[in-house]
């Protein structure tokens, strides 16, 4: 059997809202603009820019923040239509299936959780986390490969809940999506021809390259454009399903 690979970016991807980080920003009431505008402007590395983005979180509470606090901020994420039976076709068929984004961990795991494995739980890079897979998917590891940025928690407390560290999780970068494409072909032995890739933005072109079946979804803007296969504007993610069932040769439902 040929092994193939499918990559999917999450915000506005999988999620239908501007960016997973953003929704924790419209649940606080805050504004993230001003490090934003540093980045773009050179002045900020994603490492710092994830740094004060927590701090502003952070900074929006009279006490300290905990990880079950923020995990809660995240509760009720708009998805995008069709993102469960996307996964679930592309399971089915026996293809790889992993999200590469630079969104929060907590919504990528939770997509992953539905979608649980035969095997136990286990601490491996591309998994989810023991919470996660205690709490939603009854102790089992997830069948898909997760790669995401967010955050760090550290001391727990009397309760048992952990509080937030300053500096935060960072897996992802922006330009550097293509190489965890080209480390999830090495590992599952999928080559570019059966590797299909979806995203929203310029962060994504790394992907692309790698992909023989670049599909640029609910476009940000126009300049990833001469970088994919195919553009679909419609936030329907079952003609993005067919596309790549047609481009790998996969069953369609």
């Amino acid at each position: 059997m040929v092994e193939k690979l499918v990559c999917l970016d999450m915000d506005r991807v999988l999620v239908d809202h501007l960016s997973t980080w953003q929704f924790v920003y419209d649940q606080l009431g805050i504004s993230n603009d001003e490090s934003f505008e540093l980045y773009n402007q050179g002045k900020l590395d994603e490492w710092d820019w994830i740094k004060l983005d927590l701090a502003l979180i952070k900074s929006s509470f009279d006490h300290p923040i905990t990880d079950g606090h923020l995990r809660s901020l995240m509760e009720g994420m708009p998805m995008m239509k069709g993102w469960k039976m996307l996964i679930e076709h592309l399971l089915s068929q026996g293809v790889n299936v992993a999200i590469v984004s630079g969104g929060l961990q907590k919504t990528a795991r939770d997509i992953a959780a539905c979608f649980p494995s035969d095997q136990p739980w286990r601490r491996r890079w591309g998994g989810i986390d023991r919470h996660t897979a205690r709490e939603q998917s009854g102790g089992m590891d997830t069948k898909l490969h997760v790669f995401t940025n967010g955050w760090l928690a550290s001391t727990p407390t009397e309760s048992g809940d952990s509080l937030i560290n300053d500096y935060g999780r960072y897996q992802v970068q922006m330009d550097g999506k293509g190489s965890i494409v080209q480390m999830l072909q090495r590992r599952l032995n999928v080559s570019k021809e059966f590797t299909a890739s979806v995203g929203d933005s310029s962060g994504d072109i790394g992907m692309f390259r790698e992909s023989s079946c670049a599909i640029l979804f609910n476009p940000w803007d126009d300049k990833p454009k001469k970088h994919a296969d195919f553009v679909i504007e419609e936030k329907n993610l079952a003609l993005v399903l067919d596309q790549i069932c047609e481009s790998l040769s996969i069953p369609k439902p």
